[in-house]
């Protein structure tokens, strides 16, 4: 029983606190094998990406399957076919069709596939806290139309109102800092990240709860305060300084650690925050008439913007409808404008914090 070699191991110098994490896990995998659970689970969350708070239908990020009501039972699941290749097969797909691992086409989908996963995840969790909660690179398809598609909703997660909006908080205080050493901001990400019900041991070196938050939320991060290293394996980790880790918190960390691991894998610098914060403004703004820095009063989006947003979508696909019949040398040359583009703005990002 791995939760109680666990618990014997509790007090060790281990890289997070297991016994929490097989805790969580135990609970989740009583659903696992439930049928009817898991196809109620993919309907709802096709739901959440297709519709936004306002119920106004929207283009999902991402593709998952829909089941087929009338042939599930409790030990039958029978649901759309996804024609592709899971992640973990995806570079020998790559290699198949001659794509370079470190050429431009192959850079594009490192991006594309960032974009997809970070947005489904801030919408299931800021906007409803449901969400898949066994997010891996098996369960992860690249699709043959070149679409992102998730699988397996046997385990999922719920977390309350207030929980998501504290998460959405500590998005806000990490978005808004103007470095990553400022003493105040590393105050306001503290005191928010503290609602996440994250105790930290008595000996934990300072703003240990702003580290946290950075290694939750930010792959953005070079240098974490006070002496953290972002490497879990580490001594100075910040996930060491915690006395354990809160339940609700395990499934979402498996979430956002797993967009950090990607984008490093891709060598693409990614902040889960600067891309959650839009979705944060919003929950909070919808939520509650106080608003933060930098936040429009309002509630809800302005029908205007919608339209704008459905708008350059459109045009997106247009765009990668165009490029994909170009003739290979012209096309090379304008998915490399592409990549120039989406690293200027993503730089752009970057420097207005800095």
């Amino acid at each position: 029983n791995l939760k109680q070699v666990a618990k014997v191991f509790r007090g060790a110098d281990l890289p997070v606190d297991y016994y929490s994490v097989f805790t969580e896990l135990e609970e989740q995998l009583q659903d696992e094998f439930d049928f009817e659970t898991e196809a109620a689970s993919m309907e709802r969350m096709h739901n959440i990406l297709t519709t936004d708070e306002n119920g106004a239908q929207r283009e999902s990020p991402i593709v998952t399957p829909r089941s087929v009501p009338a042939l599930v039972s409790k030990r039958v699941l029978v649901m759309d076919f996804l024609k592709g290749v899971p992640l973990s097969r995806a570079s020998d797909m790559m290699k198949s069709k001659g794509i370079a691992p470190d050429g431009v086409e192959a850079k594009l989908f490192a991006r594309k596939l960032l974009k997809s996963l970070t947005t489904a995840f801030g919408w299931s969790i800021l906007e409803s806290g449901f969400f898949h909660a066994d997010a891996h690179p098996g369960n992860i398809f690249v699709l043959n139309d070149g679409r992102i598609g998730l699988i397996d909703f046997g385990q999922v997660k719920q977390v309350d109102r207030d929980y998501r909006e504290t998460v959405a908080k500590v998005i806000l205080a990490l978005d808004e800092r103007k470095s990553d050493d400022n003493d105040d901001d590393l105050h306001r990400i503290g005191n928010s990240t503290e609602g996440l019900d994250i105790e930290l041991k008595d000996d934990a070196v300072a703003h240990g709860h702003a580290a946290i938050a950075m290694w939750l939320f930010d792959g953005s991060v070079e240098t974490f305060p006070d002496g953290y290293d972002e490497n879990e394996m580490s001594p100075n980790s910040p996930v060491k300084a915690m006395k354990e880790f809160p339940s609700d918190l395990v499934l979402l960390a498996r979430s956002t650690v797993l967009v950090k691991g990607l984008a490093k894998r891709f060598g693409v610098r990614w902040s889960l925050s600067q891309e959650w914060a839009p979705i944060a403004r919003r929950v909070l703004n919808k939520s509650t008439d106080v608003t933060t820095k930098g936040t429009v009063e309002q509630k809800g989006e302005c029908k205007p913007h919608r339209a704008k947003q459905q708008l350059k979508a459109w045009s997106e696909q247009k765009a990668k409808t165009v490029v994909t019949h170009l003739p290979p040398p012209m096309k090379k040359k304008a998915l490399f404008a592409v990549l120039k583009h989406q690293q200027k703005r993503d730089a752009k990002k970057q420097k207005v914090r800095g």
